[in-house]
């Protein structure tokens, strides 16, 4: 960035074209600000074939609400760039945001740039996400009620999982490499089935998921896999600027999205895992009033100088 010559000046830079920075740009240019959106164009369901749990737009698909959402932005003057941020510098109180081809100075940061789903190794499983391999049951069981069920138990949280979409389904089978005995007790009082064992991989067949295939040979035949992954937030940016973690590891926010660094706020799934597409929505709104605000106070002292 050093020597790099700034192009233009805007009140506020959201990084992240998802719902939730969408939503923050949609607010600040009706507010009329100077707003871009940067996005690089990698949205966390794009294997979604739909949304779920967002009244008015209950299965609408993934990029067409993306879409509709980058044309409103557009249709009260905010602009939404497809690229990526580089690289931001503090300078005083602004940033200076490096892209590809310029260096564009921001009075203000949304940062909205989500999470990264981590699997485990398991063969075929990477490509079947968000087909018949599915995480939240909130967003997807529905579409799968009454098939066969397996959950994958391969970490922390996997319990809790199968005992969930055990609403969806009467046939729930979980695959144990280790549990302990409040577990496994809760889960046969759930009427959930256990097979114990390392799991090998998935059968498929005619593109569709048929089974899960355990280490010793044996298949156990199945529609629909729920895994529960780790979430990974793409924090780089935020961290590098300074924002402080809370207990949990996740960067801390407020309750209007700001972090411990004046001036940057952080929305959406990176900092708040469990969020859906409509909660993500709202913490851009809510990020948005508040920056407005702070901006209004800015400009105040601007003027009283």
């Amino acid at each position: 960035m050093v020597g790099a010559m700034r192009s233009e000046t805007v009140d506020v830079l959201v990084i992240g074209g998802g719902a939730a920075g969408l939503n923050a740009a949609l607010v600040l240019s009706r507010a009329r600000r100077r707003v871009l959106v940067v996005d690089s164009g990698e949205p966390r369901n794009a294997p979604a074939h739909q949304v779920h749990g967002f009244i008015s737009r209950d299965g609408t698909p993934p990029a067409e609400l993306l879409a509709t959402g980058r044309a409103e932005v557009e249709s009260y003057g905010g602009r939404v760039e497809a690229g990526e941020v580089r690289a931001v510098r503090r300078d005083g109180g602004e940033f200076d945001v490096e892209l590809a081809d310029r260096v564009v100075r921001a009075r203000r940061l949304i940062v909205a740039t989500g999470l990264r789903d981590e699997l485990p190794e398991v063969p075929g499983l990477r490509e079947r996400w968000g087909q018949d391999v599915l995480h939240c049951p909130y967003c997807h069981a529905w579409e799968v009620r009454d098939q066969r069920f397996g959950v994958l138990g391969w970490q922390q949280g996997a319990v809790h999982q199968a005992l969930l979409v055990r609403q969806w389904s009467d046939d729930v089978v979980f695959f144990a490499e280790t549990l302990d005995d409040d577990s496994r007790a809760k889960l046969i009082a759930r009427g959930v089935r256990i097979v114990d064992g390392a799991v090998g991989g998935l059968e498929v067949a005619g593109d569709e998921l048929r089974g899960v295939r355990l280490a010793d040979g044996t298949v156990e035949a199945l529609t629909v896999l729920f895994v529960p992954p780790r979430f990974v937030p793409n924090d780089a940016l935020l961290t590098g600027l300074g924002c402080e973690r809370g207990d949990d590891g996740w960067v801390r926010v407020d309750q209007g999205g700001l972090t411990s660094v004046p001036g940057v706020w952080a929305v959406g799934n990176v900092v708040d895992p469990r969020a859906q597409v409509v909660n993500a929505a709202a913490a851009g709104g809510k990020a948005a009033i508040a920056v407005n605000g702070d901006l209004v106070e800015a400009d105040l002292l601007e003027v009283a100088r």
